[in-house]
């Protein structure tokens, strides 16, 4: 299965936090998650980025 690396970044400060991998055909769009984010010091929305 092919898997691409992505990142998500925080939707409050914008800094790149995160990385992963994700299977392109099974997932169309671009997943959120709410994940602790270590500049605001609280748990905010992460998007995936390009």
């Amino acid at each position: 299965m092919p898997r691409d690396i992505i990142t998500l970044a925080c939707t409050e400060c914008k800094e790149r936090n995160y990385t992963g991998t994700k299977n392109k055909r099974l997932e169309s769009g671009r997943r959120e998650v709410k994940k602790y984010c270590p500049h605001d010091k609280k748990h905010t929305l992460h998007r995936e980025t390009k």
